[in-house]
């Protein structure tokens, strides 16, 4: 099967991602369908638009937005897909909802016009704020950004609002769009990226 315009996807696993592992117990952290953050984003592309050129292929590891597999009650309280779903297995996605790839296991490539930044640890000691805002550690990124002379490891600034949260193999990373990324800094040395433990072991 093949769109002309979209991407065919399926779920990697399932379409949430709502269980944590505590020793050989399963522990449910969220039932409620509607939130965002226990939904799912990383799927596997099933087949490619025909009428689209795309870098990616069938096959491929991709991050998606967080709103593909997510269900949702409409004001009569019933349960509804998003406008992606076909079926269980089965999602058609436009190309801007996809972000990042991973081919072959050989790590995070991300498209054009996205890039992932890590946050670093807050040095504020009279702050509540666990991360320092507006900047992080470029984790990956794409070729529209190398061409500015930005690499993975640079520490960079980007403006309010434009982050949107993902674990990426038990990491919180920030989606960025690279016309977000407003500064490079020079480390200080007292930079530490900022990981908080509810990320690992699901």
């Amino acid at each position: 099967m093949n769109s002309i315009y979209d991407f065919i996807i399926e779920p990697k696993k399932s379409r949430y991602n709502n269980v944590k592992k505590i020793g050989d117990k399963d522990l449910i952290l969220n039932t409620e369908v509607f939130n965002h953050q226990y939904v799912n984003r990383e799927a596997i592309v099933k087949s490619l638009p025909l009428a689209v050129e795309t870098e990616l292929e069938v096959g491929d590891e991709v991050i998606v937005h967080h709103n593909i597999f997510r269900r949702w009650h409409n004001i009569r309280g019933e349960e509804k897909n998003s406008k992606s779903y076909i079926d269980e297995k089965t999602y058609c996605i436009r190309e801007d909802q996809v972000y990042s790839y991973n081919r072959n296991n050989k790590g995070w490539k991300t498209l054009k016009g996205y890039c992932f930044v890590k946050p670093i640890k807050s040095v504020d000691n009279f702050s509540l704020n666990t991360e320092q805002p507006l900047i992080g550690i470029m984790k990956y990124l794409g070729k529209d950004l190398i061409s500015n002379d930005i690499k993975e490891g640079d520490l960079v600034g980007f403006t309010p609002d434009s982050e949107y949260e993902f674990i990426i193999n038990e990491e919180k990373l920030y989606r960025v769009l690279t016309t977000d990324i407003s500064i490079k800094y020079e480390y200080q040395g007292n930079e530490e990226e900022y990981n908080p433990s509810w990320t690992s072991g699901s």
